[in-house]
C-alpha cells in the first residue's frame, strides 16, 4: 500500500485514469494502423473476373494512374522535407529563446532547467509527425480512391474515409499519449510536492508542448496554404479561364503541383493545426486546474485528458458505423453519411461526459471563493461540444451547394464575376452571426459557472470528437485529389462524376472542419488568456494588478491586437498573389509550345512544383515571425500589461475575419461545382454548364476565394492561439524582463 501511495504522490494521476488514457491512445493508433493496412492492401490493376459488374482498368490506364500518383507523392515529399528543414532550424533557434527567457530568466532562483524547452521541442516534433502521417496516407489513398471510383461509389467513399480515419485517430492517439507521458515523467523528475516545484509550475512548463505544436502548425498552414493556392490559382487562371481546359486536365502544367498542394496544405497543415488546438486546450485546462488546490490531487488532475479519451472511444464506434454499416451507394448519401457521424459522435461524447465527470472529479470544491459542483464541468464541456456541432450546421448551410445561399451565388454568376464576388463577400460576413453568438453564449455559460476553467473545458468538449472531425476533414482533399487523378488518367466521365460528388461533399465538410477549428481556437485562446492573466497577477515583479479598457496602455495595445489579423491576412494573401503570378508566368511559358496545350507533349510538371515550393518557403517566414515576435517584444521590452490588451484584440477581430474568409471561399468553390454539375437552373430558366460565361464567372470567384479559405482564413485561428500560448509560456520571463517598464512608467 505504501508503494501505491508513493506512486500516486509522485504521479499526477491514479492508476485507473492512466490506464484509460493510454488504452484510448492505443486503440486510436491501432485503428489508424488497421485502416492504413486495408488501404495499402488494395492492389491497383488486379481484377477479380468472377465479378462481372466491375470493369477493370486497361494497362494504359493503370500505368498512367500509378505514374500520376507517384508524381504527386514525390512532389509532396520534396516540399515537406524542404519545409521541415526550415522548421528544424527554427526549432533550434527558438528553443534557445525559450531556454533563456522561460527556463532560466523565468524563475526566482538561478538554477538551470530545461523543462519548458524540452516540452516545446517534443510538441514541435509531434506536430510535424502528425502532419507527415496525414500526408503519407493521403498520397497512397488518393489514386486508390480514383481506382475504386471506376466501379463503385461506395468503395471509393470507404477508401477516402478510411484514409481520413488514419489521420484523425493517429493524431489524437499520439498527441494524447505523448502529453500524458510528459506529465508522468515531469512529475517524477521534478518530485512534485516534495520540492520547490508545484503542480502549478509544472503545468506552466508543460504548456511548452502546446507552444511547439502551434508553432509548427503556423508554418505548416501558411507554407502549405501558399503552395497549394499558388498552384491552384495559376492552374485555374491560365488553364481553365485562358486556355479553356478542363479541371485537372493533364495538359495543364500546374495540375500536379495543384494536387500536391492539397496534401501539403489541406492535409499536413491541417493535421498540425488541430493537433495544436488539442494540445493547447488541454494545457490551458491543466494550468488552471493546477492553480486550484482542491483539484491538484492525483485522482483529479487528468480529467481533461479523460474527456479526450472518452472522445476517442466514441469516435471509434462512430467510424465503424460509417465504414461498415452505412453504405454510400448514391450521391445523395455522401454528405448525409458524414453529417450523421458528426451527430453520433456528439451524442456519444455527451453521454460519456456524464460518467467521466462523476468518476474523475469530486462532488464539489472551492474555486475563487465559491463552491462549484462537478456537474458544472458537464455543462461547460457539453456546451462547447454542442456549440461546435451547431457551428458545423451553420457552416454547412452557408457553404453547401444543396442550400439556398450557394444556389443564389451560382445564379448571380449569370450577371458576371463582379456580382458573384459581391454576393460571396456578403455571404461570408453574414455567416459570422450564428457562430459568434454561439461562442459568446458558450463563453458566458462557462465563465459564469467555472471561470476560465469552464472555458478551457468548453474548448476540450468542442475538440472531443476530433478523431472523426479530422477524418471527415481529411476526406475532402483526398477526394479532390482522386478527381484530379481520374481526370489526368482519362478514366472516363462516370469516374469524374463520382469523384466530383465525393469532392463536393468534402468541400462542405472541410468548411465544417474549419468552423470547428476556428470556434475551438477562440475558446482555447480565451482560456489561455485567462491562464496568462492568473500567472501575470501572481508574478513578483512587473505584475498586472487589474485590467481596465480605459487604461491607455490596454486600449492602445487592444487596437494593435485587432489590427494584427488584418496585417497577417494581407501578408499571406499577397504571398499567394506573388507566388501565383510566378505560376501563371510559368504555365504561360510552357503553353507557348502548342504541343503542350494540345496534349501531344507532356508538360514539365516538375518546374511548376519547384515554383510553388520555392515561393511558399520564401513567403511563409515573415507572417510567422509577425505572430511569434509581437507578444514576446511587448512583454519582454515593455510590460505584460500590453500583452493583456493585445490578446483579446487579436481574438475578437481574428475569429470573425477567419469565419468570414473560410465560408466565403467555401461557398464560391461549391457555387462553381454546382454549375459544373449541370444541375443548376439559372434565372433564364436554362441549365448552367461548364465553359459557359456563367462558369467563367464562378471560376473567377473560386480563384479569389482560394487564398481566403485555404491560406489566410485557416491560418488566423493559429494566430490567435499561438500568441496566447506564447504569452502564457513566457509569462514568467516577462515578469523578470520588461526592460522599458520603468522608463515609460508602465506601472499599476
Amino acid at each position: 500500500m505504501s508503494n501505491l501511495y508513493n506512486y500516486k504522490r509522485l504521479m499526477p494521476c491514479a492508476c485507473t485514469e492512466t490506464f484509460i488514457i493510454y488504452a484510448s491512445s492505443f486503440l486510436a493508433v491501432v485503428w489508424a494502423l488497421y485502416n492504413a493496412w486495408v488501404i495499402r492492401s488494395i492492389k491497383v490493376g488486379i481484377h477479380h473476373h468472377d465479378d462481372d459488374e466491375k470493369a477493370p482498368l486497361n494497362d494504359e490506364e493503370v500505368t498512367t494512374l500509378l505514374s500520376i500518383g507517384d508524381k504527386i507523392s514525390k512532389g509532396a515529399n520534396s516540399f515537406l522535407f524542404a519545409e521541415y528543414s526550415i522548421m528544424a532550424v527554427f526549432i533550434c533557434l527558438f528553443s534557445v529563446v525559450v531556454l533563456f527567457i522561460v527556463d532560466i530568466f523565468g524563475q526566482e532562483r538561478a538554477v538551470f532547467r530545461f523543462y519548458a524547452t524540452a516540452a516545446f521541442i517534443i510538441g514541435a516534433v509531434t506536430s510535424i509527425l502528425c502532419g507527415f502521417i496525414g500526408m503519407r496516407i493521403a498520397v497512397v489513398s488518393n489514386y486508390r480512391t480514383a481506382y475504386k471510383a471506376k466501379t463503385s461509389l461506395a468503395d471509393a467513399f470507404r477508401v477516402a474515409y478510411r484514409a481520413g480515419c488514419v489521420m484523425g485517430f493517429s493524431t489524437v492517439g499520439i498527441s494524447l499519449a505523448v502529453l500524458l507521458s510528459i506529465i508522468l515523467v515531469y512529475s517524477k523528475l521534478m518530485n512534485v510536492g516534495n520540492s520547490e516545484y508545484t503542480y502549478n509550475v509544472m503545468m506552466e512548463l508543460i504548456a511548452g508542448y502546446g507552444l511547439g505544436g502551434s508553432s509548427m502548425a503556423l508554418f505548416g498552414r501558411v507554407g502549405g496554404g501558399i503552395y497549394t493556392k499558388a498552384a491552384d490559382v495559376g492552374a485555374d487562371l491560365v488553364g481553365k479561364v485562358e486556355a479553356g481546359l478542363d479541371e485537372d486536365s493533364p495538359n495543364n502544367p500546374a495540375t500536379i503541383a495543384d494536387n500536391v498542394g492539397d496534401n501539403v496544405g489541406d492535409i499536413a497543415g491541417m493535421g498540425s493545426d488541430l493537433f495544436g488546438s488539442f494540445a493547447e486546450s488541454t494545457c490551458a485546462a491543466l494550468v488552471i486546474m493546477a492553480s486550484t488546490p482542491e483539484l491538484t490531487k492525483p485522482e483529479y488532475l487528468l480529467y481533461p485528458l479523460l474527456i479526450s479519451a472518452v472522445g476517442v472511444f466514441a469516435c471509434f464506434f462512430t467510424s465503424i458505423y460509417g465504414i461498415s454499416f452505412y453504405k454510400v451507394d448514391e450521391i445523395e448519401k455522401i454528405e448525409k453519411s458524414l453529417k450523421i457521424q458528426l451527430l453520433i459522435s456528439t451524442v456519444l461524447v455527451l453521454i460519456g461526459l456524464y460518467f467521466v465527470s462523476n468518476y474523475a472529479l469530486p462532488h464539489s470544491w472551492s474555486q475563487n471563493g465559491q463552491i462549484v459542483k462537478s456537474w458544472y464541468c458537464i455543462i461547460c464541456a457539453g456546451t462547447g461540444l454542442l456549440s461546435g456541432f451547431l457551428i458545423g450546421i451553420s457552416t454547412d448551410y452557408y457553404t453547401s451547394n444543396a442550400n439556398e445561399p450557394v444556389k443564389e451565388m451560382a445564379t448571380a454568376c449569370s450577371s458576371g464575376p463582379a456580382i458573384n464576388v459581391i454576393y460571396g463577400l456578403a455571404l461570408g460576413y453574414k455567416s459570422t452571426v450564428i457562430p459568434v453568438i454561439l461562442l459568446a453564449l458558450t463563453a458566458l455559460v462557462s465563465i459564469k459557472l467555472l471561470g476560465m476553467f469552464g472555458v478551457a473545458l468548453a474548448a476540450i468538449g468542442m475538440l472531443s470528437t476530433l478523431a472523426v472531425g479530422l477524418a471527415i476533414d481529411a476526406y475532402g482533399p483526398i477526394s479532390d485529389n482522386a478527381g484530379g487523378i481520374a481526370e489526368m488518367s482519362r478514366l472516363g466521365p462516370e469516374v469524374r462524376e463520382r469523384t466530383d460528388a465525393l469532392d463536393a461533399a468534402g468541400n462542405t465538410t472541410a468548411a465544417i472542419g474549419k468552423g470547428f477549428a476556428i470556434g475551438s481556437a477562440a475558446l482555447v485562446s480565451l482560456a489561455l488568456y485567462g491562464a496568462f492573466i492568473v500567472r501575470a497577477k501572481a508574478a513578483k515583479h512587473n505584475k498586472i494588478e487589474n485590467i481596465e479598457i480605459t487604461d491607455a496602455w490596454i486600449f492602445c495595445s487592444l487596437l494593435v491586437g485587432a489590427m494584427l489579423p488584418y496585417a497577417f491576412s494581407a501578408m499571406t494573401m499577397k504571398s499567394v498573389g506573388s507566388a501565383a503570378q510566378e505560376m501563371v508566368n510559368e504555365v504561360r511559358e510552357q503553353f507557348k509550345d502548342p504541343a503542350v496545350k494540345e496534349g501531344r507533349k507532356e508538360p514539365d510538371y516538375d518546374r511548376c512544383i519547384k515554383v510553388s515550393t520555392n515561393a511558399s518557403l520564401r513567403e511563409m517566414i515573415a507572417p510567422g515571425l509577425l505572430v511569434m515576435l509581437t507578444p514576446i517584444i511587448l512583454g519582454v521590452v515593455f510590460h505584460p500589461l500590453l500583452v493583456a490588451g493585445l490578446l483579446p484584440g487579436a481574438l475578437l477581430s481574428g475569429v470573425q475575419l477567419a469565419i468570414s474568409m473560410s465560408n466565403t471561399g467555401g461557398a464560391w468553390d461549391n457555387a462553381k461545382k454546382l454549375i459544373e454539375s449541370g444541375r443548376h437552373v439559372g434565372a433564364n430558366g436554362q441549365k448552367m454548364v461548364k465553359k459557359s460565361e456563367e462558369h467563367k464567372a464562378a471560376v473567377i470567384g473560386d480563384t479569389i476565394g482560394d487564398p481566403l479559405k485555404d491560406t489566410s482564413g485557416p491560418s488566423l485561428n493559429i494566430l490567435i492561439k499561438l500568441m496566447a500560448i506564447i504569452s502564457l509560456v513566457f509569462a514568467g520571463g516577462f515578469s523578470h524582463t520588461s526592460w522599458l517598464a520603468k522608463t515609460l512608467d508602465i506601472v499599476q
